[in-house]
């Protein structure tokens, strides 16, 4: 029987070493009040109506961990678990690879080490995707932004307002991001993150305003402020 709407699919790459974090819990695996920083993000998910399928990359050494948890957490939106590739790329790739998708879905990437993203901002992203084809949720910075070519003194100071930091979810419709996809592995071209490879079909990306909470966990500091964080989000009662 054939689907008679399309379909919202999440992929959580968090296949990653986390060398930056130090010690020998992969960081997506490491506490934050008592329970793994990939769960606060799971949960985020499966909490979201709009979302109908979440599928992860992961380190093939963690897969027996990672089932452990999602029974544990009862995290039932997740359809897959795959192996992680060599990078980031690869990881998102080899996932998508593995989707029943119809043209009309949409697929949404999402980073595994940023727990902090408002089920309400993830409909609106997918809102607006559904009308632009591609959007990111991004934020301005609120420094002064100054630009540096040999290290040791500055060269010129940017124009904040025309600058965003690049954050996730970023949501596509499936055929366009997997096109993209299929022509950067033809190029052998390697981005950060999924715009940049939208981007080079000639296809603009809708910017939607993110949140500053919206951290992305990487050092023993952002462990730190996920902590602040996650106390006052259960004050609010968003987690």
């Amino acid at each position: 029987m054939s689907r008679s709407r399309p379909k919202v699919f999440a992929i959580i790459p968090a296949a990653g070493s986390g060398t930056r974090i130090g010690g020998e819990i992969k960081k997506q695996f490491l506490p934050l009040k008592g329970k793994p920083i990939i769960v606060h993000t799971l949960q985020q998910f499966e909490h979201c109506s709009d979302i109908d399928e979440v599928a992860m990359a992961i380190p093939e050494s963690a897969m027996s961990d990672m089932e452990a948890i999602v029974a544990r957490y009862r995290l039932h939106k997740v359809s897959k678990m795959m192996m992680g590739g060599k990078k980031r790329q690869d990881s998102v790739d080899n996932v998508l690879n593995h989707l029943t998708l119809k043209d009309s879905d949409i697929v949404l990437v999402h980073d595994g080490v940023r727990p902090f993203i408002e089920t309400k901002r993830i409909t609106h992203l997918l809102k607006v995707c559904k009308e632009y084809d591609a959007a990111v949720l991004a934020i301005q910075p609120k420094d002064t932004i100054r630009r540096s070519t040999g290290g040791g003194f500055f060269d010129q100071t940017l124009d904040r307002t025309a600058l965003w930091m690049v954050q996730t979810p970023q949501a596509f419709r499936a055929k366009l991001l997997v096109k993209a996809f299929e022509k950067a592995r033809k190029d052998k071209f390697y981005s950060t993150d999924e715009a940049a490879l939208v981007e080079r079909l000639g296809v603009k990306v809708r910017i939607v305003e993110g949140n500053y909470d919206n951290i992305k966990i990487t050092t023993p500091e952002d462990l730190e402020l996920g902590a602040l964080i996650l106390d006052r989000w259960h004050a609010k009662g968003l987690m």
